[in-house]
């Protein structure tokens, strides 16, 4: 057993305060601080560097940017190449598998080797690569770089060995497929055309033997040049010419007919008897014109020609249609007979493949479905039903469906909670799929042994929200949650107006949801926080809506000596007098930007609604416009269904709502809560000027009715207490009247200095709005603007640089003339965040690096010796890119800070003060300056007293420090195991009550004295910011442990999370590490350079949960899981499904005597006597490099399972082998044994007959 003693002598680095002050990060655990304790803490460290282990374990979604489809009919299995280089292996559902290129280059075509398990991959690097598929993991088993020909299209005929590759230059290429070395083979472009012709042929745009005989290849140029070449003579057996260029051909089964498909919207149909013109040429989508002429049609990029024995041919291609039909989506044609069926698609269509019964292509080949391939979608169509309906797709592929902007993860639910999401979520499943099953089963998968309940949430830039069922490493959709119901929808707006209305005004920024009171919170990017509850039973409600004023003013912060300092952006009017008018406005009301006051940016429906089972809306909260400035975005939440209680915050503040009483309880500046203690002694602020005699920062309106509170009307007048006895606040219980207390802070506002960078900050006034991106689907870090609202940044401001104007009209141009207040909510697939600056020598460089790499602006230093600088961007500039805030703990850098953001939130049960003897409801509070503010909580504890008397809420004082905006939160007892947050049990408001049992509030409450009566009262409190984590000792609030996480980077995410039955501190930086720290030594157990954060939408969406899991958005449309834990690595082999199953290959149909006879000696055709080495002889060295695939020891380990039970199988056929090798043996010895006696048979024969005469016989 491991003991932690909190009085160490020798190593003192830092007072127990947790002041600036820490030890260096270079030792091997967290240092202990010479701290006075009353006793020793003993808790046992059960984790090791050997329980962890990062790896990635399924990738779930649409593949982003596919380029490529391919499908084994034997197997059943699905393979879809992406731009990226990525392979997505698909089968029955569970089965699916992701394999990535090394080089990263574009997929451009895939070829099944069919029911051999393996698979080919043509790249855009000219590179073909076999995959190995016959493990749970596929690997490379060799590569083949082509070094001076580019590759174009490769065919691979079934159970052959030899690959056809086609290229650039018009050359054709034979690859054996199992040495992967070049033939000496080779089909030159001019000698495949006649000598006479001038031009080039093109490149090759598709290759395929001949159904009537394998002994012939037809290869098409792009040109319009189709040749059917004799592989055994080497020589043409006939050319054909035309005037359109050709994207695709397809045989007839039968070998006497091809259809090709070109450029102008044609398809011609030629028979081989008469190759000197089409024997039919249709233009499907082209119509005659008045004057006779054809329509001009696009292209027809691709043709299907299928067979079927009770019923005409299939025709099936995309595209074609005419041009004069603009803004037609995209088409994918189905002609059975004369009937002609177009199907729109939503997405531009990549690739199309008919499905069939039969892989031999010399049999009819009875289509069944098609699988079409869209650039952000898959879908497949049943052709055995005369409307074509679409099967139902049980893979996640619409996760994208609107653009991810959040992600959480909970792991280890209340097992109840699945089931009951998903039955909800049936009622509202679409209709009208295909009643077959799903054609693409290939492949087994079997529920593992270490699976238990997950669930992801995912939030949408439309206001959606989806929950998922994550459990055994698959996904299933089980609920969606459309959040915009709850506003009216937004008036359409003209002109001019339609640029100041948010594109997606519902963006859904964070969420909270606790699985045991099943209490959900969805934070949206108009400042708005929705609280559901959830319920079995419709109801009709109306939607109780809070409008809270929680805004800063620029007044607030400007000193009189700004213009002295900063000449370039002087003001000639900032400094006269200004009279401030509150315009009687509505949210929908078309009224200027500066003219908006007290009017949030979305309306609340007011009727009654009536709202289906599931989560129905309890409360709405939204922030309110002041003097013509939107409200600046939530940056932290948490809500708990025990206290009852809400509370969220931003750079201006933090609130804290009773959501049981419908009233609002604190809103307050981050100055006011430190009360006396702020850790930073700041300058005085200038005084108002000329300000109404408003609420200032605390103002609550119900329906447009404003409720003023009895705040102080001049900041350095505030009434001063001794810490620990709030001034009494008469405060509304209801929305309307009655008497409630609130603690005021106790001290006087200060203002920060205000440097020439800041002062270009806070008063050059872009939008009120962070996540500005469009919602496309494109990873271009640009357009953003506005203030910085990540809880893993400081709120910054950025927009038009301020110009000298005339007191007419100054708010209005904080945001330039004619720009929105917002634009489109930024998607997580595109999401960028405003990275620190560090102030120290380490970090100023890289991160100022960091900063010109992913906004591609220059960024220019805070250092005092620089404050005299000249800052001038342009407008493009200043909206396009963004500019970070120093969030450094040096007090020079602080002492410049004009705001504050609330970075973390946590509710639980703790001790407010040092004296405190019993654990009481309080608030964690963590800044962006690395402050932790501690605010005890007096909830009344009976279900009809917390009705209706008041929670007292009372800011301590209490504070401690960290290096970096605060990131998380945890708390322990001295047992060394976590402490949950109290939650109540759900039940279900909406449902009939029953009189003998009347529903009562059951709360759930983890006190830290619950657990530990032998080893008295008091809790660990686990702090983690950007830079370091300290683990706090509780009541005392000494610091126990301190470890510098990182110097030269920064966590963007950090959690608590339970791993091999113990905890520890899983810790995401900006530079890719992930990490893992003790509990509560912080000893770090784990690094890995795993992910080099190349793209913020990574940043924006990884989290942890327990059970040594992660997940991120790895591309705009996928779901990357991991896990960091060695015991689900070893078992993540049996969770894993096979791609290959052992099946016996369909036999051909017997052709017949009358078809064998006539029908070609196609069975004769040899292609290891035509293209073997001894026959072709050797390919040129220069011409292709063969690269052996990798054989280490990390692709055998990744491989185990698959190895082990191809290990065994080769076993039981070595067995097998080997018996019939003795039974062989046997009838070989009994063979002898008869010949011997046969001979000595034969020889007395011979010698009985020898002399005897002819006639004697």
């Amino acid at each position: 057993m491991k003991k932690f003693r909190k009085v160490l002598d020798g190593l003192t680095t830092s007072s127990p305060g947790g002041t600036l002050g820490s030890p260096s990060c270079g030792s091997a655990a967290g240092t202990p601080t010479s701290a006075p304790t009353p006793k020793e803490i003993d808790i046992q460290e059960t984790l090791l560097s050997e329980n962890f282990q990062l790896c990635k374990t399924v990738r779930h979604g649409f593949p982003y940017q596919p380029t490529a489809l391919a499908f084994d009919p034997v197997q059943k299995i699905l393979a879809i190449g992406s731009r990226s280089g990525g392979v997505r292996i698909l089968g029955r559902p569970g089965v699916d598998c992701y394999c990535q290129h090394e080089s990263g280059a574009a997929v451009l075509q895939l070829q099944f080797l069919i029911n051999e398990g393996a698979l080919v991959t043509a790249c855009a690097d000219d590179t073909l690569h076999l995959w190995n598929l016959r493990q749970r993991r596929p690997a490379v088993l060799h590569s083949l770089k082509f070094n001076r020909e580019r590759i174009t299209f490769c065919h691979l005929p079934f159970q052959s060995k030899w690959l056809y590759v086609g290229t650039e230059r018009g050359n054709t290429h034979i690859v054996n497929i199992e040495s992967f070395i070049l033939s000496g083979y080779v089909i030159m472009w001019n000698k495949a055309i006649e000598l006479s012709t001038k031009t080039h042929p093109g490149p090759v745009v598709h290759l395929s033997d001949s159904p009537k005989d394998e002994g012939k290849l037809l290869i098409g140029f792009e040109g319009g040049t189709i040749v059917q070449w004799d592989l055994r003579v080497k020589k043409t057996d006939f050319r054909i010419y035309y005037d359109e260029a050709i994207h695709s051909v397809s045989w007839h089964h039968e070998g006497k007919q091809f259809m090709c498909s070109h450029s102008d919207g044609s398809l011609t149909l030629w028979n081989l008897r008469n190759t000197s013109k089409p024997f039919q040429v249709t233009f499907p989508h082209g119509k005659i014109q008045k004057d006779g002429r054809k329509e001009s049609c696009k292209p027809i990029l691709k043709v299907e020609y299928k067979t079927l024995r009770s019923s005409e041919p299939f025709v099936i291609f995309s595209g074609g249609l005419s041009y004069d039909k603009a803004g037609r989506r995209p088409t994918l044609t189905i002609m059975h007979g004369k009937a002609i069926t177009v199907l729109e698609m939503d997405y531009p269509i990549v690739e199309f493949m008919v499905l069939c019964e039969t892989p031999y292509i010399n049999e009819v080949q009875e289509p069944y479905a098609v699988v079409v391939l869209l650039e952000k979608d898959l879908i497949v169509v049943d052709l055995t039903q005369s409307n074509f309906p679409v099967f139902e797709n049980p893979y996640p592929m619409d996760v994208h469906e609107s653009p991810v902007t959040c992600t959480a993860y909970f792991a280890d639910c209340p097992p109840d909670i699945i089931p009951i999401l998903y039955s909800i979520g049936a009622k509202h499943k679409k209709t009208g799929y295909s009643q077959k099953e799903w054609p693409i089963t290939g492949g087994t998968w079997t529920l593992g042994s270490h699976t238990y309940p997950e669930i992801i949430i995912t939030g949408h830039a439309d206001g959606s929200v989806k929950f998922w069922d994550a459990s055994a490493i698959t996904l299933q959709m089980l609920y969606k949650l459309k959040t915009s119901k709850v506003f009216e929808k937004p008036k359409p707006v003209e002109g001019r107006a339609a640029e100041l209305v948010e594109e997606d005004p519902f963006a859904v920024q964070m969420v909270s949801w606790c699985p045991q009171s099943r209490i959900f919170c969805v934070v949206g990017i108009s400042s708005h926080i929705i609280l559901y509850r959830f319920s079995k039973n419709d109801a009709n409600t109306q939607i109780v809506s809070l409008e809270v004023r929680l805004q800063c003013e620029p007044e607030d912060v400007i000193t009189p000596s700004e213009n002295e300092n900063n000449p370039c952006f002087t003001e000639p009017g900032s400094h006269s007098p200004q009279h401030h008018h509150q315009y009687p406005v509505s949210p929908g009301s078309r009224t200027p930007e500066s003219a908006k006051d007290s009017v949030p940016c979305l309306k609340v429906r007011e009727r009654v609604v009536r709202v289906p089972p599931g989560y129905q809306s309890d409360l709405v909260i939204q922030l309110l416009w002041v003097d013509g400035e939107p409200p600046q975005q939530i940056t932290s939440l948490d809500v708990n269904s025990a206290y009852g209680l809400l509370a969220f915050g931003n750079c201006n503040g933090l609130a804290v709502v009773d959501y049981l009483q419908k009233t609002l309880l604190l809103c307050m500046s981050t100055l006011d809560l430190y009360g006396a203690t702020d850790p930073y002694q700041r300058l005085t602020r200038s005084p108002r000027r000329n300000r109404q005699s408003t609420s200032g920062l605390t103002e609550l309106t119900d329906n447009q009715q404003s409720v003023d509170m009895e705040r102080s009307k001049s900041p350095t007048s505030v009434c001063v207490c001794s810490v620990g006895s709030p001034v009494p606040v008469h405060y509304p219980t209801s929305l309307h009247n009655d008497p409630r207390v609130l603690p005021e802070p106790v001290a006087s506002l200060r203002a920060s200095h205000c440097s020439p960078v800041f002062y270009l900050l806070d008063n050059v006034k872009g939008p009120g709005r962070k996540l500005s991106l469009p919602t496309d689907l494109k990873t271009d870090l640009d357009h953003v603007n506005g203030h910085c609202t990540s809880p893993i940044s400081q709120s910054c401001s950025a927009g038009k640089p301020r110009i000298p104007m005339g007191p007419e009209g100054p708010r209005l141009s904080r945001r330039g003339a004619g720009r929105p207040p917002f634009r489109k909510a930024q998607s997580a697939a595109c999401m960028e965040i405003s990275l620190p600056v560090s102030h120290t020598e380490v970090g100023h460089a890289s991160r100022r690096a960091m900063l010109q790499q992913f906004h591609g602006v220059t960024m220019y230093s805070h250092d005092e010796h620089h404050t005299t600088t000249s800052y001038c961007w342009s407008e493009r500039e200043s909206r396009e890119n963004s500019f970070s805030r120093s969030r450094s703990s040096s007090v020079s850098s602080i002492d410049r800070d004009t705001k504050e953001a609330i970075t973390t939130l946590q509710f639980g049960e703790s001790y407010g003060r040092k004296s405190d003897v019993l654990p009481t409801p309080c608030l964690w509070v963590g800044t962006s300056l690395g402050v932790v503010l501690l605010i005890p909580m007096s909830i009344p504890t009976d279900q009809e007293e917390r009705m209706e008397e008041p929670v007292t809420i009372g800011p301590s004082g209490a504070v401690q420090m960290l290096k970096g905006s605060v990131l998380r939160f945890g708390f322990m007892d001295y047992m060394g195991t976590v402490i949950q947050s109290p939650y109540e049990v759900w039940r279900d408001l909406n449902a009939p009550e029953d009189p003998d049992r009347p529903r009562r509030r059951k709360l759930v409450n983890f006190s830290p004295s619950s657990s530990q009566d032998a080893c008295g009262e008091g809790h660990l409190a686990v702090v983690c910011s950007e830079r370091q984590a300290k683990v706090f000792l509780m009541p005392s609030q000494s610091c126990l442990y301190v470890h510098n996480i990182t110097e030269s980077s920064f966590v963007l995410r950090a959690d608590v999370v339970s791993v091999c039955n113990s905890v520890c501190l899983a810790c995401f930086c900006a530079n890719g590490h992930v990490m893992t720290l003790s509990l509560p030594s912080l000893r770090p157990l784990m690094d890995v350079n795993y992910l080099p954060l190349t793209d913020m939408r990574i940043a924006r969406t990884f989290c942890f949960t327990n059970g040594g899991q992660a997940l991120y958005l790895s591309s705009p449309t996928e779901i990357q899981r991991i896990t960091y834990s060695q015991e689900m690595c070893d078992n993540l082999q049996e969770m894993l499904g096979e791609l290959f199953t052992p099946i016996e290959t369909p036999e051909a149909q017997n052709r017949g005597f009358l078809k064998g006879f006539f029908g070609g000696n196609s069975q004769t055709f040899d292609r290891e006597e035509l293209f073997g080495e001894a026959a072709a002889g050797k390919a040129s060295r220069s011409l292709a490099q063969h690269i052996p695939g990798q054989a280490g020891m990390e692709g055998m380990k990744v491989a185990a399972s698959g190895v082990v039970g191809d290990l065994a199988r080769a076993r039981i056929a070595l067995d097998e082998r080997g018996q019939r090798l003795g039974e062989l043996e046997d009838r070989t010895a009994l063979m002898m044994t008869s010949a011997e006696t046969f001979s000595k048979h034969a020889h007395e024969l011979m010698l009985k007959c020898k002399d005897k005469k002819w006639y004697q016989f």
